[in-house]
């Protein structure tokens, strides 16, 4: 723990919550914007999904790579130079005049995300006390947690009202004020950290417990999204919602996120492990909910909100886990193995939003929810078998 006085590690806090507002606004713009951006270019809405799996992939590879080109560099400077980069990838997004530079655009935002994530999970986990850091970083995730709330429906209502391309200009708008918040709030005299190589990701990579918590990571929390990718799909074409009340939707969707990722980090604190099994159960059902009431207008939209409470209730627990680990067992590369959980997070949205593509195409929307659910159930069996031998180990 960095010795940090109370009220500066609130404002270091705030400020990385503030710039991981911006970066969650424009990670999930793309799931309220999908039937506009398929309109526009004439595409498919599986071809539209791609917007959402590229930025994933970005992110996975973006994430270890760049953490480790920059670790030379002030924390402080880093979180600078990847908004700038968060910047410039959003306004090509919003000028692109083809489906292919709106990509572009897309995989240049997502290698800024994959930087930022990995270094203020550090930066919050080193700023309070031990038995804090779970809590720290969903206070962190928090900002991530309000773009669903308030960012992405914002920018979905801005997209149908004007045009999608302005509600990419609202999320440079929103890029600029993390920018600011950097600047004005992070102090100076953040440490460098440890210096990061690439031969870290092998040292990560190479041990088998981290292996496993990046492979329960991705499934777990890559389920949600072979669903939640196409949510604004399914609740206009199977439960019967108009666009403009899916934007409440979304907005009361967002609310039940950001209650489910404080509970998640507030649960994860003592025992995380634990935690990660039963909210993976919890999300299980949630999706297999949404699969027998697809067509019920009132239990269907019921489901999905439980669905948005369960889906980042995990995401404290299992970036914190990640982290005791590697301070366990690979404590040289402890920067590396909390990137390579970031790029795990997206590894899970590339596959289940891509999957959900794959299912749209080949046979149909309706049987998303299903291939979610078998998903998190793979994590959620993987993690209670994990317990099983480390209690037997005790």
């Amino acid at each position: 723990m960095i010795k940090t006085p109370a009220l500066n590690a609130k404002l270091t806090l705030l400020a990385l919550a503030i710039s991981a507002f911006g970066i969650g606004s424009t990670e999930f713009i793309s799931v309220g914007l999908l039937p506009l951006i398929t309109n526009d270019f004439g595409i498919s809405l599986s071809t539209a999904g791609l917007t959402v799996s590229i930025y994933a992939l970005g992110v996975t590879i973006g994430a270890p790579l760049l953490t480790a080109l920059t670790s030379r560099l002030s924390r402080k400077n880093v979180l600078l130079l990847v908004m700038l980069l968060f910047i410039a990838g959003n306004l090509l997004a919003a000028l692109a005049p083809t489906f292919s530079t709106l990509l572009i655009g897309r995989i240049i935002s997502a290698l800024a995300h994959g930087v930022f994530m990995s270094i203020a999970s550090v930066i919050a986990a080193e700023v309070v006390e031990p038995n804090k850091r779970a809590s720290a970083i969903a206070f962190m995730f928090t900002g991530l947690t309000l773009a669903t709330v308030t960012g992405v429906p914002l920018g979905t209502f801005i997209g149908q009202v004007t045009d999608w391309r302005m509600s990419f200009i609202f999320i440079v708008v929103i890029g600029l004020i993390g920018l600011i918040s950097n600047a004005l709030l992070v102090p100076s005299n953040l440490s460098k950290g440890e210096p990061v190589s690439i031969r870290d990701i092998g040292e990560v990579l190479s041990n088998l417990r981290m292996l496993l918590i990046l492979f329960i990571t991705a499934i777990g929390y890559g389920g949600v999204f072979v669903v939640y990718t196409y949510v604004s799909p399914i609740l206009e074409q199977y439960m019967g919602y108009s666009p403009r009340a899916i934007v409440i939707i979304l907005v009361v969707y967002g609310i039940c996120v950001a209650i489910g990722n404080t509970l998640g980090g507030h649960f994860a604190n003592n025992n995380p492990l634990r935690a990660i099994f039963f909210i993976f159960i919890g999300l299980a059902l949630s999706l297999l909910g949404i699969n027998f009431f697809l067509q019920s207008h009132i239990v269907g939209l019921i489901m999905i909100l439980i669905m948005g409470l369960f889906m980042f209730m995990n995401v404290p627990g299992l970036q914190l886990y990640a982290v005791q680990l590697s301070e366990e067992y690979v404590p040289s590369a402890i920067t590396m193995a909390s990137a390579l959980n970031i790029s795990a997070f997206n590894i899970g949205i590339f596959l289940g939003s891509y999957l959900g593509g794959l299912i749209i195409h080949h046979h149909s929307l309706v049987q998303t929810p299903i291939y979610g659910f078998l998903m998190v159930l793979l994590a959620a069996f993987v993690t209670l078998i994990w317990q099983f031998l480390d209690k037997n180990k005790k």
